[in-house]
Formats: structure tokens, sequence, C-alpha cells
């Protein structure tokens, strides 16, 4: 089983959870609950992966990083 981390943010204008996978082309979805979310994500990528090769990434997550702004 593979994993990857997926970025998540909550769309202020629709209300909706939109996700993607970092450097994975094509590895995007939204839905209306996380549960939602994540079943389309990992519908999205097994899709991706049907084709017996991961793609080759274009970047790597890596994680998060507050700013503070004087």
């Amino acid at each position: 089983m593979r994993s990857y981390t997926a970025v998540v943010e909550k769309c202020p204008d629709t209300g909706l959870y939109v996700g993607y996978i970092s450097g994975f082309p094509g590895a995007h979805s939204q839905a209306e609950t996380l549960d939602e979310l994540n079943a389309n994500l990992t519908e999205v990528v097994a899709m991706i992966l049907e084709d017996d090769h991961e793609p080759a990434m274009s970047a790597e997550f890596v994680g998060t990083q507050t700013v503070s702004v004087p």
C-alpha cells in the first residue's frame, strides 16, 4: 500500500474542501466533507496509477511553516 500526503483547504466561496497531492499531476478533487474528499482523492490516485507505473513526482511535500510578519 502506498501513501501520499494531500494538501487540504476549505474554499470560502463554496464551503467545499479542496484537496490535491503536491507534485502529483492531476491528483486533485473537492467535496463537502473530509471523508468524501479522502474517498475522491483515493479514487483519483488509483485511476492515475492504473497504468501500472507511478508518475514522476514534480515536487515532494515537505511540510508547513508559520511565517510571522511584523
